[in-house]
């Protein structure tokens, strides 16, 4: 069995881990579901931290979440959802600037509302040194549109690149060490970031695992939005691919040289 590449989580004289966990929450025009979202993700087991990157919203996302208990950063034009993931943990790595462990950082999509404590289990395996990171897997969300294309895109460029076949490569929500976080940043671009995480930490020898999680979020449809939508995510996740295609051809390059 695949052990995690992280050091093990520090613990109590009697074995329990003292891990603690920060919930990172990207968002955007999220006024009518980031309370919920908030105030459901602050009762996840040994999260202490819940913090909101309003990513350059034009609703009253900020002032909603702020309210709901959680710490609030804001992007004054939207930057994307790469750019608020590395916001959000660099904010969290100023506040572990404590002497103690550094938190895990546990990512979920602000739209999840009463559901988002349903991400819960992905903390256990990263927090008990079995992985590195835990995607969570959802059940199928009603008024889901399309095909599977980029879905099935990015788990064949994954298990092409980094030898492993995931269920649902694009699922946003995943926990992950501070460790696994910095080895891959700077992340990939709008919708490539998880295709592109999972490939770099893989093939940097990081252990992932995919995690049941009942979760509900606003899903795309079949209409012209929906369509553009999943237009967007292809682009994204094959811009992200490509660059760690030629990465690795540079690198395979390089070490025939060095021979």
């Amino acid at each position: 069995m695949p052990v995690a590449k992280t050091p093990r989580p520090p613990r109590t004289r009697d074995g329990r881990s003292t891990q603690r966990v920060a919930v990172i929450v990207p968002a955007k025009d999220e006024e009518e579901r980031i309370a919920a979202t908030v105030r459901s993700a602050r009762a996840i087991p040994h999260v202490d931290l819940v913090l909101v990157v309003d990513d350059g919203s034009e609703d009253n996302t900020q002032h909603v979440a702020r309210e709901a208990g959680a710490v609030v950063v804001r992007h004054s034009h939207n930057r994307g959802k790469a750019a608020a993931m590395e916001t959000g943990a660099a904010v969290v790595a100023m506040r572990d600037a404590d002497g103690r462990a550094p938190r895990l950082l546990l990512f979920i999509d602000g739209d999840l509302g009463d559901t988002a404590v349903n991400t819960a289990p992905l903390v256990s395996p990263v927090r008990e040194g079995v992985a590195d990171l835990a995607i969570a897997l959802l059940p199928r969300q009603q008024g889901a549109g399309g095909r599977g294309i980029v879905v099935g895109a990015a788990r064949r460029a994954i298990q092409r690149l980094a030898g492993w076949s995931p269920t649902q490569p694009l699922s946003g929500m995943r926990c992950l060490t501070r460790d696994a976080f910095e080895a891959a940043t700077p992340l990939a671009h709008g919708w490539g970031v998880e295709t592109g995480m999972t490939i770099d930490l893989l093939r940097a020898g990081y252990v992932a695992v995919e995690v049941p999680c009942d979760l509900r979020h606003r899903a795309s449809s079949n209409d012209l939005a929906g369509q553009l939508h999943r237009a967007g995510q292809y682009r994204d996740v094959m811009a992200a691919v490509g660059a760690r295609q030629v990465r690795r051809a540079v690198d395979a390059m390089g070490r025939r040289v060095t021979r």
